[in-house]
């Protein structure tokens, strides 16, 4: 029964390596932080295991359910576009398909990248302006030229983040906005 018995602490120990290198080597950051979870969980076992309940109770609270709980609100946080637009009566009712179709552009690419595309509202270019300059927008997208027609509407987009630039420039399909990159 001593043989079973390590036989399986050794299987669980040669958990840890496999998932530490399993969260080192992940790419979607949801999927790490569930591996993650499971590192801390396999820890705790062996801990436990091994006799040292002070630090498997340490690992579970600390290690695993704060430091999951952090990472949580960290990743859900910083994966944001926050795009400034220009409030605007036909924007807001859905009516301005011009500016639907590039909304979903900008949706479609960056829930590749896991992200998800807030938009902030502002009354006047100036208050877009200052608030791309001030940082509290990611990017900005807002008409060129007024058109009697809102379908022929085409757009500015100014992008103050590089990688968030690259991403754009080279996945968007909108043809009616044109993008821009704007040192800050």
């Amino acid at each position: 029964m001593n043989e079973t018995y390590d036989s399986y602490l050794y299987i669980i120990i040669a958990m840890l390596p496999l998932t530490s290198v399993m969260l080192v080597t992940q790419v979607n950051p949801y999927h790490a932080l569930v591996i993650r979870g499971i590192l801390g969980a396999v820890a705790v076992i062996v801990d436990a295991i091994l006799g040292a309940a002070d630090v498997a109770l340490t690992e579970a609270l600390m290690g695993t359910m704060l430091s999951v709980t952090l990472y949580v609100v960290a990743v859900r946080s910083s994966l944001v576009l926050r795009l400034g637009v220009i409030e605007h009566e036909e924007i807001e009712e859905n009516q301005h398909s011009s500016f639907q179709e590039i909304i979903a552009d900008f949706r479609r690419i960056f829930k590749q990248h896991y992200m998800r595309v807030e938009l902030v509202h502002y009354a006047t270019y100036q208050c877009l302006e200052k608030a791309l300059a001030e940082k509290e927008v990611h990017a900005t997208c807002a008409p060129l030229i007024e058109s009697s027609k809102p379908e022929e509407t085409s757009y500015q987009t100014a992008i103050r983040v590089q990688r968030i630039y690259n991403i754009m420039e080279t996945e968007i399909l909108s043809q009616k906005t044109s993008l821009s990159y704007v040192e800050i």
